[in-house]
């Protein structure tokens, strides 16, 4: 392998799994990279009085942070497999995770370590690029999810005109599909605002109401 390869395939590795302090500084780099996004994803959240959220992928906290600035927010919490951006992110919601309005938690998006229907709003931005199992972590969306809540799923779609065409299958022929079979009701794709280039959209559903 090429240098030039080896260091790519380290970069790539640290956005999939920051490590250590060159892991908090990538964790750091990510939030600046992706404020345009993030403030709108946060607009789609469409938050609620007394809302209880969890961000998947929440790396070094600014969402969970933007997410507290509403007082009508119950709880925000944040959920990587990476301990050195959940150090950042506990350092950057010190004051809420000290109230009990926040928590961060390590951990795995094809397991999630909740109880069922704990969270009315679940987002992850550009996160789902390392989500190894789709269709598990849908599910566990769906389960940890309450009736008639609704998860937002941001991520990249293109570049500089440019159409990827593997994302948008994955978005079109797995993503939806998926998550309708699932349980979710008015699936949809948003397009976003383009930050650095990069094209966003969200996918974006509601989970079915449960008749008891």
């Amino acid at each position: 392998m090429k240098l030039k390869d080896k260091i790519q395939a380290f970069v790539d590795q640290q956005y999939k799994f920051p490590k250590g302090w060159i892991g908090t500084y990538f964790g750091e780099k990510m939030v600046w990279q992706h404020k345009p996004e993030t403030l709108w994803t946060i607009e789609l959240l469409d938050l609620q009085q007394g809302n209880r959220i969890l961000e998947l992928g929440c790396g070094s906290g600014y969402a969970m942070k933007l997410i507290l600035e509403y007082d009508s927010v119950n709880k925000v919490v944040g959920l990587d497999i990476s301990p050195a951006v959940i150090r950042s992110a506990a350092i950057r919601n010190r004051k809420a995770l000290q109230n009990n309005r926040a928590e961060l938690v390590q951990g795995d998006v094809n397991f999630l370590p909740f109880e069922e229907t704990q969270f009315d709003k679940i987002v992850s931005i550009h996160s789902i690029y390392f989500w190894e199992e789709l269709s598990a972590t849908i599910s566990e969306i769906h389960r940890v999810l309450n009736s008639g809540g609704t998860c937002v799923i941001t991520l990249c779609n293109g570049k500089n005109g440019e159409s990827w065409a593997g994302i948008n299958q994955l978005i079109d022929e797995q993503m939806v599909p998926l998550m309708e079979k699932t349980g979710f009701i008015e699936t949809r794709v948003v397009k976003g605002p383009n930050s650095r280039q990069f094209h966003t959209v969200a996918v974006c559903a509601k989970k079915n109401f449960e008749i008891g």
